[in-house]
C-alpha cells in the first residue's frame, strides 16, 4: 500500500448478534477480529467488541460482557418440567438480567419431544423469582427464542397466581389448558413484584391472538400443527377474555403481546411490565453511542440478513445508530449474513454500506454451519482489504462497485 498514513490508527467497532446454530455473538467478535488482523497486517488499529443480542439467546452473556456484572445459575424447570440449570445475571447497576430461551427455550426441548400445547414458562417465573429473592428490583427480561404458547401463564403460575378450572382446581401447566380456565386468583402473588420494575427485551410486535397471533406465526415453528395451532389460538383468546375480566385491562390486541408465545401479554397484563425493542436496550447498556464517536468503521453480523432484518432486529438497531453517530455524519456499516436476501436499496435504506454473504462460493447448509467461524474470518479479511484500498482511494461510499 503506498501511502498507510490514513489507515493508521483505524478504529473499528464490533457489533454483531449471534448467528443462530453456529456461532455466539462473542464467537462472532472473535472471528471478525481474526479478520481484521490478517488484513491490517501491521498497520495499527483500535477493535472494540461489543457482542449483541436482541431479546433473544445471548442476551445475558451480552449485556454481562458490555456492561459488567456477576453470572448465576439457577436449576428450573424447562418446557416441560425437566430440571435445567438456567444462567441469568446481575449487572454492575443492580439490575437483573434474565433470559428466557434459558429457562422456556425451544433449544431445551429435543425436535423429537416438542409438545407445544403442553410446554410451559413456568421456568422463567422461577428465575424472576431468584432475581426477587437476591432483592432485584429492576428487571431485563429478554423474551426471545420460546417453546412456549402459554401466555405467560406458566410464569405466573410460578409467581403465586393460581389458574383455576370450573371446579376451582388448579390448571395444568402448558397453553392448551387455558380453554378451561374460570377463575385467576391472584391473592398469592408475589407482593414483591408490586414494588419490582420489569422491562421487557423483544423484537416482534404481533398481538396476542388471530392470524398474526402468538400461535398462528409462531407455534409451527415449535411444533405445533394446523389444529394445534387453532387450539392455542382459541385458549390463548380465552385466557385474554378472563384476564381483562380479573384486571380491567385488556392488552389482547396490544403490539407485542404476542411476543415469546405471549409472554409479553402475561408480563404486561399482571406484572405492569413495558415493552421495548430489545436491541435498542441492549445497545444503550452496552453504550455503543460512545464508541461509535471514535469509530471509521462497523462491522457486524446475524444469521440471515432478509425481511425480519427490516423490522427492529439487532442488525438494524446497530445501522441507525451508526447512521445517528457523529452529529448525524456517520459511520459506514458493513454486514455480514449466512445468507444476504436484501436488495441493495433496502440495505441503503437500512443504513449498510454492503452485506456480505460468508461463504465466498457455493456450500451445503452444513458445512457453511460446520466452518461459520473460519466464513466469517475469512468475509472479514475480504472485506477490510477492500475497505482499505477504497480508503486510499478517498471514495468510502463506493466500495459496492469492488464487490
Amino acid at each position: 500500500m503506498s501511502n498507510t498514513v490514513r489507515t493508521q490508527n483505524v478504529h473499528f467497532v464490533l457489533a454483531p448478534d449471534s448467528l443462530k446454530g453456529s456461532l455466539s455473538a462473542v464467537t462472532a467478535c472473535a472471528a471478525m477480529k481474526l479478520g481484521i488482523q490478517r488484513a491490517m497486517g501491521k498497520i495499527p488499529c483500535q477493535i472494540s467488541a461489543v457482542p449483541l443480542a436482541d431479546g433473544g439467546e445471548g442476551t445475558v452473556e451480552a449485556l454481562l460482557l458490555g456492561t459488567g456484572g456477576e453470572e448465576r445459575i439457577e436449576t428450573v424447570s424447562n418446557p416441560l418440567g425437566d430440571p435445567v440449570p438456567a444462567k441469568w445475571g446481575v449487572l454492575q447497576n443492580g439490575q437483573a438480567i434474565i433470559e428466557m430461551a434459558q429457562a422456556s427455550g425451544l433449544t431445551l426441548v429435543p425436535q423429537s419431544d416438542r409438545r407445544p400445547k403442553e410446554a410451559s414458562s413456568y421456568g422463567t417465573g422461577q428465575l424472576i423469582k431468584a432475581a426477587l429473592d437476591v432483592g432485584c428490583r429492576n428487571l431485563l427480561i429478554g423474551i426471545g427464542g420460546s417453546a412456549t404458547t402459554d401466555g405467560g401463564a406458566g410464569a405466573l403460575q410460578a409467581l403465586g397466581v393460581r389458574l383455576l378450572d370450573a371446579d376451582g382446581q388448579n390448571l395444568p401447566q402448558g397453553g392448551f389448558a387455558l380453554h378451561r380456565l374460570a377463575k385467576i386468583d391472584l391473592t398469592h402473588l408475589d407482593a414483591r413484584l408490586q414494588d419490582t420494575q420489569i422491562t421487557v427485551l423483544s423484537d416482534v410486535d404481533n398481538p396476542l391472538c388471530g392470524a398474526n397471533g402468538a400461535a398462528y406465526v409462531y407455534g409451527p415453528q415449535k411444533g405445533a400443527t394446523p389444529s394445534d395451532v387453532k387450539e392455542l389460538d382459541a385458549a390463548l383468546s380465552h385466557f385474554a377474555q378472563v384476564a381483562a375480566a380479573t384486571t380491567g385491562k385488556d392488552f389482547k390486541t396490544a403490539k407485542g403481546a404476542g411476543a415469546a408465545g405471549g409472554m409479553g401479554f402475561g408480563l404486561i397484563t399482571f406484572l405492569n411490565a413495558r415493552l421495548k425493542a430489545g436491541i435498542d436496550v441492549v445497545l444503550e447498556a452496552t453504550q455503543i453511542a460512545q464508541k461509535l464517536e471514535t469509530a471509521d468503521l462497523v462491522l457486524t453480523a446475524e444469521g440471515s440478513i432478509d425481511v425480519q432484518t427490516l423490522h427492529g432486529k439487532a442488525l438494524s438497531g446497530v445501522a441507525r445508530a451508526a447512521s445517528a453517530a457523529k452529529n448525524g455524519k456517520g459511520v459506514p456499516v458493513i454486514a455480514f449474513g449466512g445468507t444476504v436476501q436484501l436488495t441493495s436499496d433496502e440495505l441503503q435504506k437500512l443504513g449498510i454500506l454492503v452485506a456480505l454473504p460468508l461463504p465466498d462460493a457455493p456450500l451445503p447448509l452444513a458445512e457453511c454451519i460446520q466452518r461459520a467461524e473460519e466464513l466469517l474470518a475469512n468475509a472479514t479479511e475480504r472485506a477490510i482489504r477492500l475497505w482499505l484500498c477504497d480508503r486510499e482511494a478517498q471514495a468510502v461510499p463506493s466500495l459496492s462497485h469492488f464487490i
